[in-house]
């Protein structure tokens, strides 16, 4: 339980006192109210408005209240000192138990801690990527399917029951374009209106369809040529590099759906028009000059939408209303869509089509997230080597693990650069700053700040035999520098985030969370590098004659259970955020960071 919440059960226990000896009615037992760590250091190290929120069912003064709670607060062996301020706020001084308390829990639950009980929530579909199976993912469609897994990640780690799916738009003119397009490469003719032109994937798919269905291409076959070309998109191309298959390189980014739905089987299988025929008979539908239409704006969206053309093609989006009547016929609570912000009158149409199918419509929900601009060196890049101005995510990928020497270096960056930043804000990705080894890239600092930690626990084992120790509450006890505190009470905050990330579907805040604990603990570990206080003794002290005497072994045994904890929680977060937590790491770029790099080296490692 983080500092916060056992300072909130303190005060409801206050209040709880009070409205049993019958000093303010029970009303005040109920009552909303903040817990939170002040702007300002000074006013203590967190702060109620109890009082305040109070003020209407207690009936009195905020300040009388406050002198109340006060006066019951202080009498708490967890609470040092309390401080009215201002109209009635508390500002609370906490002693050291209720920070060391945090590394039992942390501990006690180990890699699972943050994670709420399993498969008691609902159960959620999560669909994102979903891009048309036309060609290879490009860099853009990246971020849609690393914020997806991600969202579907944290929906796990509070005990939802999530299935991530692939809806494949393998249906429709788009498809029919692709094996028009193929057929024209194939026999050397111009490409269809709107269709694809001649590219090293297209290339790499007729070669190989020339190879393995030459009948497919001889005799015009156009919808059993589009069926084979779906599956090559998804599946790829052997030995293609410009075609490895949308699969591939989603395991790349290590995603992996449960579930790939085709378009095409919602129209096989009679779903579309049964779920058409449904909207009619309830009165949304309506011909108009040939075309039909969904009279979406009953139900709150801007303009009636096409579900069938005057051609007698039905539209994407008739699909889509069969195709989420589906999910929530096969028992899904919650339908979550991971969509470009050019989807953004997307809520209200589903909604609304799903409402006029009798269906609950505020189980669908739509995360929207914005474009990438894909820089080198800070100025804009838009030149692909596979397909022109058009960039592969294999492309980005495979130029940092190569930079890196590490396989998923690629990926790391990929799922860092996305996640670091609110969804609904455009991303600068640059590649050159993603490539380099330095602290100056966050993926690389932020990964520095892990293989720090276990540095740490090396060198303990290593030079002077030290184990982590297992806990216990002496040497809890003996974490009382003001930065070990503070750190032990962020790690008990850590639940919360996680709760919160996922109730808001914003991984981002996994990331914000790591980013400052690596900050505090850089500030501790320079801190005490400045004072002479070392988590271990250094070579210098050792060659003192006597070092083992001066030596508080207890004190550094206590600090390497602290960083245990933290080392815990940080491969919690970053397990959450997909990212590799490295152990080591190679040294930083460039002599000077070399050589900070080796003075670190020798404390640290």
């Amino acid at each position: 339980m983080g500092v916060e919440e056992q300072v909130r059960n303190l005060v409801v226990g206050a209040l709880t006192d009070l409205a049993g000896s019958g000093v303010l009615p029970s009303e005040v037992t109920s009552a909303a109210f903040s817990v939170e760590r002040p702007k300002r250091p000074e006013h203590g190290d967190l702060a109620t408005n109890a009082a305040l929120a109070i003020q209407k069912a207690a009936k009195k003064p905020p300040r009388e209240i406050a002198t109340l709670l006060a006066e019951r607060l202080g009498k708490e062996p967890d609470i040092r000192a309390v401080e009215i301020a201002g109209p009635g706020f508390l500002n609370l001084r906490l002693a050291p138990a209720i920070y060391q308390r945090a590394l039992g829990d942390v501990l006690a639950a180990g890699p699972s801690f943050g994670r709420g009980p399993a498969g008691l929530g609902e159960r959620v579909l999560v669909e994102f990527v979903s891009a048309n199976p036309t060609g290879p993912l490009l860099i853009s469609h990246g971020r849609g399917a690393i914020l997806g897994d991600a969202v579907s990640t944290l929906l796990e780690a509070v005990g939802h029951r999530v299935t991530r799916e692939y809806y494949i738009n393998d249906f429709g003119n788009q498809i029919r374009l692709l094996a028009a397009s193929v057929l024209a490469v194939a026999l050397g003719r111009e490409p269809p209106e709107g269709g694809y032109g001649k590219n090293d994937y297209l290339e790499d798919l007729v070669a190989w369809l020339q190879k393995t269905h030459p009948e497919l291409i001889a005799d015009d076959k156009v919808d059993e040529l589009a069926r084979v070309c779906v599956t090559r998109m998804l599946d790829g191309v052997p030995g293609s590099k410009a075609l490895p298959g949308i699969k591939k390189t989603l395991a790349s980014l290590r995603i992996q759906f449960d579930g790939w739905y085709s378009e095409e089987s919602l129209h096989r299988w009679g779903r579309v028009g049964a779920a058409l025929a449904e909207l009619n008979t309830r009165g949304y539908l309506e011909e108009r000059e040939g075309a039909l239409f969904f009279k979406s704006t009953d139900e709150g969206d801007d303009k009636d939408r096409v579900v069938k053309k005057r051609d007698g093609y039905y539209t994407y989006f008739a699909s889509d209303i069969a195709y989420h009547a589906d999910k929530i016929n096969r028992g899904y609570d919650r339908l979550v869509n991971v969509l470009g912000a050019d989807h953004h009158g997307y809520t209200a149409r589903v909604r609304g089509a799903l409402a006029a199918l009798g269906l609950p419509k505020e189980r669908f929900e739509v995360v929207l997230y914005q474009l990438v601009n894909l820089l080198r060196d800070g100025k804009p890049y838009k030149m692909g080597k596979r397909l022109g101005n058009l960039v592969t995510i294999e492309e980005v990928v495979d130029e940092i693990d190569e930079a890196a020497r590490r396989k998923g270096a690629g990926a790391d960056a990929l799922r860092y650069f996305y996640l670091a930043r609110r969804s609904d804000t455009t991303i600068d990705l640059d590649i050159e700053l993603a490539k380099k080894a330095s602290m100056d890239n966050p993926v690389f600092y932020l990964q520095y700040g892990y293989a720090r930690l276990c540095s740490i626990l090396r060198r303990a084992q290593e030079k002077f035999g030290l184990q982590v120790p297992r806990h216990s509450s002496a040497l809890a006890a003996r974490l009382e520098h003001p930065d070990e505190l503070a750190i032990l009470g962020r790690l008990g905050r850590f639940p919360g985030v996680v709760a919160e990330a996922a109730a808001l579907r914003e991984p981002h805040r996994i990331l914000f969370y790591l980013q400052e604990l690596s900050q505090d603990f850089q500030s501790y570990f320079t801190r005490l590098k400045k004072d002479g206080d070392t988590i271990l003794p250094l070579d210098a002290q050792m060659a003192e004659a006597g070092w083992q005497e001066k030596w508080d072994r207890p004190k550094s045994e206590a600090r390497l259970l602290w960083i245990e904890a933290i080392r815990t929680v940080y491969a919690a977060g970053l397990k959450l955020a997909g990212i590799t937590a490295l152990e080591r790491m190679h040294k930083l770029e460039g002599e000077a960071a070399a050589a900070e790099s080796g003075e670190e080296e020798a404390e640290a490692s």
